[in-house]
């Protein structure tokens, strides 16, 4: 890689302001994310006339009900989520404000350097695959932004999983620890990329979607402004408007991914072997069989609400953070 881009700062540099970026976003989106996930973990209601077996959590009791329909009526989930304010209400009210930033040290940890190495691998891409002419302009932010995705979730998906089941079922360090090592003795380490497949079939098209959508706004709204003087705004609403595009056309397989890292360690819970995963294609049409189309589109407005903002805010930051950088190494030649 060239030791500066285009732009006049280095990739250090680059991996600095996509880091702050990913803080300021993570701490004010994880309580969406953590309402998506839950909505997107549960599973259809018990129907009438079948036994009831009931888990919440990992390592929590299980509750039996032989009687199936005439036991139903006592029985009332505390969990069961009608939709977005519903799960917010009773997160809050069962297990504390606190837990809507459950997971967020694993989402810090996970997000700080894979976004750096994301943001930063997708400028490097772009100017190299511009430079050398092999793809046209139009098109190397789609490409760019695929390849840089794909590796990094190839590096930060065992950290991910972690953070779901965190979010998901609400298990302490030490439960989690224990489970992660069950899986790992029962499934090898490559049980620790459960979930790779949907996942990167939700990121890698996100991405290509996102940075093809976000430089073709950010050009329509930037006019005749050189494109070295964008300005943060425009940025803002270029990057909200793409990351809500790409958010709702990869939802399905955001649905898949988190149903599958949910299921690490369900089977420890009931004491049975694990079922062995189904492919990503299966699963979808599992989901809509149990659920509807609108199961693959479950967690849809948190999603939404979280993919405007955290866009926009992320790539905002980004922005400015490289504005300064370019300012501060111009002013530095300038005094030499």
């Amino acid at each position: 890689m060239a030791d500066q881009d285009p732009g006049g700062i280095s990739p250090l540099q680059q991996m600095v302001a996509s880091g702050a970026g990913a803080v300021v976003t993570s701490i004010f989106m994880t309580p969406l994310d953590v309402v998506k996930v839950r909505l997107q973990a549960q599973r259809p209601s018990v129907t009438s006339g079948k036994c009831l077996l009931y888990c919440n959590g990992v390592l929590e009791p299980l509750y039996l009900c032989p009687n199936g329909a005439r036991c139903a009526t006592w029985f009332q989930d505390p969990t069961r989520f009608t939709g977005t304010v519903d799960a917010f209400v009773k997160i809050v009210r069962h297990e504390g404000i606190r837990t809507l930033w459950s997971g967020l040290p694993a989402t810090l940890v996970m997000t700080v350097p894979a976004t750096a190495i994301y943001f930063t691998a997708y400028d490097q891409l772009k100017a190299f695959l511009c430079g050398r002419a092999l793809i046209s302009d139009f098109y190397a932010p789609m490409v760019a932004g695929a390849l840089a995705r794909l590796g990094t979730v190839t590096v930060i998906s065992p950290l991910e999983l972690v953070r779901t089941k965190l979010q998901a079922q609400h298990v302490s360090y030490r439960e989690l620890g224990a489970c992660v090592r069950t899986s790992v003795a029962q499934g090898g380490w490559r049980s620790l990329w459960l979930g790779w497949g949907p996942t990167a079939l939700r990121d890698v098209p996100f991405s290509a979607l996102y940075w093809f959508n976000y430089e073709l706004v950010k050009s329509w709204l930037s006019g005749r402004r050189p494109k070295d003087q964008t300005s943060v705004g425009i940025s803002f609403v270029a990057g909200g408007i793409s990351g809500t595009v790409a958010a709702i056309l990869t939802l399905p397989f955001d649905v898949v991914k988190t149903q599958r890292q949910v299921a690490l360690g369900a089977g420890e819970a009931v004491r049975v072997s694990p079922v062995p995963a189904n492919s990503t294609w299966l699963l979808l049409r599992r989901i809509r069989a149990e659920s509807g189309t609108r199961g693959l589109f479950a967690g849809f407005l948190p999603r939404i609400i979280k993919a405007a903002p955290s866009c926009a805010i992320m790539i905002s930051t980004y922005e400015l953070g490289k504005s300064f950088f370019q300012r501060l190494n111009l002013e530095q030649s300038l005094s030499q």
